[in-house]
């Protein structure tokens, strides 16, 4: 037997324990730890294992609202901090806001001014009276195009980067149309959790307690327009009733959490439950440093979507950037709230307007039908290559089996998603496997029926088909890869089961059935073939 039968034979052998190996896990639980521990596992999709499905809709509008909102803000505390007294200010439309003054040039000297510090404001002089003048500022048009053009696509990302710290193996997240965002998550059992770790805004602000402020008076509407009324969230360990004080901030923020470095879950030794512990880039660590230095024995509040989880009274200037955020959460609670801390607030307001838990029993019942057809697919494969090109048909049957395996532990190597479009992918290549042996068996009929001697017939006809069937191949991984890089998640499980089936089938047609000819010929030479 030569030297390159024997390599052959070898190289398919060590593939086949290899395959066994990567593949079992994948199959039973009933091994090793050791084992099913450290093997890579084929992951089930949406449609197999069930999971959550969301449908959101990015509520874009609001987005330019709170946009246009914190440059209201900040126009404001521009003009005080240069010694403009803002009498009053106003919303106007959803991309703009007005600032009223006093009568004077004070006016004249905001716009000179808001146009300098603010350049992404068309600002204008409004309407002069005795009692003052206004002040009228608005977005431009491309700003507001801007945020409209990223609204769905950095929610998109948003969503991804806290989905993949949550631990989700293989979600969907996908822009659907102009304002909308489909997620799908593999396995999640939590219906709520995933709601609310997704759909959270996660807009974090540190405002400073207005002490000199008294919240009754507050709640009646006598309310400064530089404060607001926030309410402080509170949990009782012992009952889990949550109850809600409310409070008057400071309406500007000194800090967000956009200068967020880390954010991770810490524990209180003294057993005050979990904690998210946070700490800023340089940036933030030097307001934070100067903030809580120049508000020392006042309360600073940790606000996140507009509620207040914690406030507490700074006692001395905080320096290297490091903050806590507490509020009697549960482990799990601080863990989202650290995710999405971590992963950045959504650019703006997300709405579930669809909703589907998707039991494992309809998954079941998927991969049951799935399998009986493949099953079906593959016995219907194996009795027609018999009967029609008998011991040859047997020997690409041999084939079929070794690509098959090939595959299926390809895709646990890989950690692939097995949806049911990559069943059917699955399919599509068991037909696809002996499609090439065709080719081959009938070019090899051919040679025989030009009297060749069957080694010589064989080789011909393997040598002949070669480039026919590399070529037919290359072409179906070519549209594969163009389903995996512009298709959706069911789009993409066919895609990758199909484009690793093409990559197997070359290797188990070209090298395994041929292999089985050699060896039989280097035993005794073959006088005839049963084809």
């Amino acid at each position: 037997m030569s030297k390159s039968i024997t390599w052959r034979i070898t190289m398919i052998a060590v593939l086949t324990a290899v395959s066994i190996v990567v593949l079992l896990p994948s199959l039973t639980g009933d091994l090793p730890a050791w084992w099913k521990d450290r093997m890579p596992k084929i992951n089930l999709g949406l449609d197999l294992q069930g999971g959550v499905f969301l449908r959101l809709q990015v509520e874009i509008d609001k987005a330019i609202e709170n946009t246009a909102q914190r440059y209201a803000d900040d126009a404001r505390a521009v003009c005080r901090e240069k010694g403009l007294p803002v009498l009053a200010l106003q919303k106007a439309g959803d991309d703009g806001f007005s600032l009223k003054f006093p009568p004077g040039d004070f006016a004249q000297r905001a716009v000179s001014l808001l146009k300098d510090e603010l350049p992404s404001l068309d600002v204008s002089l409004g309407e002069v009276k005795a009692d003052g003048a206004t002040v009228t500022a608005r977005m431009k048009p491309a700003e507001v195009q801007a945020i409209r053009a990223n609204a769905v696509s950095q929610g998109v990302e948003t969503i991804r980067n806290r989905i993949d710290q949550f631990g989700v193996r293989e979600p969907q997240i996908v822009a659907e149309g102009e304002d909308r965002i489909v997620v799908q998550l593999p396995g999640v059992k939590d219906q709520q959790r995933a709601i609310e770790l997704v759909g959270k805004t996660a807009l974090l602000e540190f405002k400073l307690v207005d002490e000199g402020a008294s919240v009754e008076d507050a709640l009646k509407g006598n309310l400064s327009p530089d404060d607001q009324i926030l309410y402080l969230r509170s949990t009782d360990p012992q009952t889990g009733r949550v109850t809600k004080t409310p409070m008057v901030v400071k309406r500007r923020a000194v800090l967000t959490g956009d200068m967020i470095k880390t954010a991770k879950v810490n524990f209180d030794s003294r057993g005050g439950g979990a904690y998210v512990s946070i700490s800023f880039d340089s940036r933030g660590a030097k307001i934070f440093d100067r903030v809580t230095g120049e508000n020392v024995k006042r309360r600073l509040a940790i606000v996140l979507d507009d509620t207040i989880y914690s406030a507490p009274v700074i006692q001395e200037r905080i320096s290297g950037g490091q903050a806590q955020i507490t509020g009697n959460f549960t482990p799990e609670e601080a863990s989202d709230l650290a995710i999405v801390l971590r992963a950045g607030s959504l650019p703006a307001p997300v709405k579930v307007i669809q909703n589907v838990s998707i039991g494992p029993s309809l998954g079941q019942d998927s991969i049951r039908k799935g399998v009986r057809a493949a099953l079906i697919g593959a016995l219907l494969v194996v009795v027609f290559m018999g009967f029609y090109y008998r011991f040859a048909g047997l020997v690409a049957d041999f084939a079929l089996v070794f690509n098959i395996l090939f595959l299926l532990s390809g895709m646990a190597a890989f950690s692939a998603t097995l949806t049911l479009p990559g069943i059917a992918g699955i399919i599509l290549a068991i037909g696809m496997a002996v499609d090439s042996n065709v080719l081959i068996f009938e070019r090899i009929r051919e040679e025989i029926r030009a009297k060749k001697s069957v080694r010589a017939a064989i080789d011909a006809g393997y040598d002949k088909a070669f480039w026919t069937v590399v070529d037919s191949h290359v072409t179906t991984l070519i549209t594969a890869v163009i389903l995996f890089q512009f298709g959706t998640g069911p789009i993409k499980g066919f895609a990758v089961s199909l484009s690793m089936g093409v990559a197997i089938n070359l290797f188990t047609a070209l090298v395994c059935t041929k292999v089985v000819f050699d060896y039989l010929n280097a035993r005794k030479p073959l006088q005839a073939l049963s084809i």
